[in-house]
C-alpha cells in the first residue's frame, strides 16, 4: 500500500508540472500557430525562421489566461494518470503472482537475461499497459480537448463530469474512445522497439562485465529512440481524439475531418507533417507552407 501511495503522490507531481510542456505540445500537433516566426539560429548557427518555442508559446498562453491557464486538462489528466496506474500495477501483480507459482524464484534468476524471459516480461508488460490505456482513454481524450479549447475560446468541455455527459449525448460511448488504436499501436511497437534493441545491445555490444549502470543507460537510448520512431502514432492518435468534435482545432483551417486514423496517417505524412509538434525548440519554417497568425498570414 505504501509503495502504491508513493507512486501515484510522484506520479501526479510530475505530471502537474509536465502539464504545461503538454498543453503547448497538443496546440502545436493540431497546428495552432499564433505567434509569427522570428529570424534566429538554428544548431548549426545558421539564419532562419523560426516557429515560437515553448518558452515563448507558453508566454503568449499566460498574456491570454494567466498561469492558471497553462493547467487547462490537469484534473481529467490526474484521473488518468491515478487510474492507469492503479491498473498498470495490479496487471502486473496478477502476473508476478503467476510467475512464482510457476517456477522457483532461483530458476528465474538464472533464465533473466534469456532472449525467451525478455519476451515473457514484454508481453506482461504490454498487456499491463494496454489494460491501462484502455481503462484511462477517455480521460485522456477529455484533456486534450480541454486543451483545444484554447484555440477558439470555447468552453464546451467544462470540467471531467460535464465533458463525460457531453462526449456521450454527442458520440455515444464510442466518442471516449477516439484516436485509441494509434495510441494502443504506438505503445506496443515501442515498448518491443525499446526492449528487443536494449537486448541486442546489452547481449552483442557490451562486454559480458559490463556494470549494469552503463547497461540501463542503453535502456534509455533505446527508449528515446523507440519514441522517436513510434511518434506519428501519438500525432496521429490525438489529432483524431480532437477530430470534428465540434472545437475550432479539430476542424479546418487546423485540420480536414478525417474518415479515419489511417486517413489521417496518409494525409500527415503526404503533407510532410507526421512528426508535427515531436520538438519544441529550433522549430524551423517549413519550405512552402503557410501559416495563418492572429494579426497577419506569413508566407
Amino acid at each position: 500500500m505504501a509503495d502504491s501511495a508513493s507512486q501515484l503522490l510522484l506520479g501526479s507531481g510530475l505530471t502537474v508540472v509536465s502539464h504545461p510542456l503538454m498543453y503547448v505540445k497538443m496546440l502545436v500537433q493540431v497546428g495552432h500557430e499564433p505567434l509569427p516566426p522570428t529570424l534566429g539560429r538554428n544548431i548549426l548557427g545558421r539564419q532562419v525562421y523560426q516557429l515560437p518555442g515553448l518558452f515563448a508559446y507558453a508566454r503568449h498562453i499566460i498574456s491570454i489566461d494567466g498561469k492558471k491557464g497553462l493547467f487547462k486538462g490537469l484534473a481529467p489528466r490526474l484521473c488518468a494518470g491515478a487510474l492507469g496506474t492503479v491498473v498498470h500495477s495490479k496487471v502486473l501483480q496478477c502476473y508476478q503472482n503467476q510467475n512464482q507459482a510457476e517456477q522457483g524464484e532461483n530458476e528465474q534468476k538464472e533464465n533473466c537475461s534469456s532472449l525467451d524471459q525478455i519476451i515473457k516480461e514484454t508481453t506482461q508488460e504490454m498487456v499491463a499497459r494496454s489494460a491501462a490505456t484502455l481503462i484511462t482513454h477517455p480521460f485522456h481524450v477529455i484533456t486534450l480537448r480541454c486543451m483545444v479549447q484554447f484555440i477558439g475560446r470555447e468552453t464546451k468541455y467544462d470540467g471531467v463530469f460535464g465533458s463525460v455527459v457531453t462526449i456521450y449525448k454527442e458520440e455515444g460511448v464510442l466518442g471516449f474512445f477516439a484516436g485509441l488504436i494509434p495510441r494502443l499501436l504506438g505503445d506496443i511497437l515501442s515498448l518491443w522497439i525499446c526492449n528487443m534493441a536494449a537486448y541486442l545491445i546489452n547481449t552483442y555490444a557490451l562486454e559480458n562485465g559490463t556494470v549494469s549502470e552503463i547497461k540501463s543507460y542503453s535502456q534509455a537510448l533505446t527508449g528515446f529512440l523507440a519514441s522517436m520512431l513510434t511518434y506519428p502514432f501519438v500525432l496521429v492518435s490525438n489529432l483524431m481524439a480532437v477530430n470534428n468534435c465540434g472545437l475550432a482545432g479539430g476542424m479546418l483551417p487546423y485540420a480536414p475531418v478525417y474518415t479515419s486514423w489511417v486517413d489521417c496517417w496518409r494525409q500527415l505524412s503526404k503533407e510532410g507533417n507526421a512528426n508535427r509538434g515531436n520538438s519544441l525548440f529550433f522549430r524551423k519554417v517549413p519550405a512552402g507552407k503557410s501559416y495563418v497568425y492572429e494579426q497577419k498570414r506569413f508566407y
